[in-house]
């Protein structure tokens, strides 16, 4: 073999890692799609008092599946692996486990607080200050939840921005980070529009820019 094949065949190596170190975008686009329908439908349904008839947000939870998958499969397409990547890979795992925690949570715990409340003979009152109301019994509840949300979201969001030096998803998590603080000072249902839009902001949009630069890469060095 010539000095001048050498070289080529280096060449061609070092373009193929080229283009196996692009993200494809393909996660992105799956956590923007989910969240950000399930944020807006969310809102929609307390905004004008409907039910489409279940927890919108289990589609977020089913989004789990499909995201192990996708890490499985083009873990197995990439000849070449980082630290980053790896390290990236960890931090959304860690992100999907934490998002199926807080969804499991927000769920499960006002009916275990009503269930231990009752059980010790009280339970929550809304007391109108006005007097032109009776009280009401109400439920338990988790104030401000989405708040919490916001800020899970723009975690992975930041460090993939960062690490992968893609300016998009760190304006997205810029986003996330300014939805959080309005969040504070509106009522619970405008966290669920909130949502919405950082889902879109942080990964929705930045993924089609993810999966367009993907694609190109690829055709350039067939």
């Amino acid at each position: 073999m010539s000095e001048q094949e050498s070289l080529s065949i280096i060449h061609e190596m070092i373009q193929r890692v080229k283009s196996d170190y692009h993200e494809s975008g393909t996660s992105a686009l799956l956590w923007g799609s989910v969240v950000g329908i399930a944020g807006i439908v969310s809102f929609l349904e307390r905004h004008f008092g409907f039910s489409i008839g279940f927890d919108i947000w289990l589609i977020v939870l089913l989004a789990i599946i499909p995201q192990v998958i996708i890490a499985i499969r083009e873990g197995k397409k990439k000849k070449f692996k980082s630290y980053t990547d790896i390290a990236t890979d960890a931090v959304w795992i860690t992100f999907g486990i934490t998002i199926f925690g807080l969804i499991f949570y927000g769920n499960i715990v006002p009916g275990a607080t009503e269930h231990i409340i009752s059980g010790e003979g009280w339970g929550l009152v809304k007391h109108f200050s006005s007097g032109n109301q009776p009280d009401e019994k109400i439920s338990p509840f988790i104030p401000s939840l989405g708040s919490v949300f916001l800020l899970i979201y723009a975690f992975p969001t930041l460090v993939t921005g960062i690490t992968e030096k893609c300016r998009p998803m760190v304006i997205g998590a810029v986003i996330c980070y300014i939805l959080f603080v309005i969040s504070c000072f509106t009522v619970s249902e405008y966290d669920m529009l909130f949502a919405g839009i950082a889902g879109i902001a942080a990964w929705l949009i930045p993924g089609f820019i993810l999966r367009k630069n993907y694609l190109k890469a690829r055709r350039a060095h067939v």
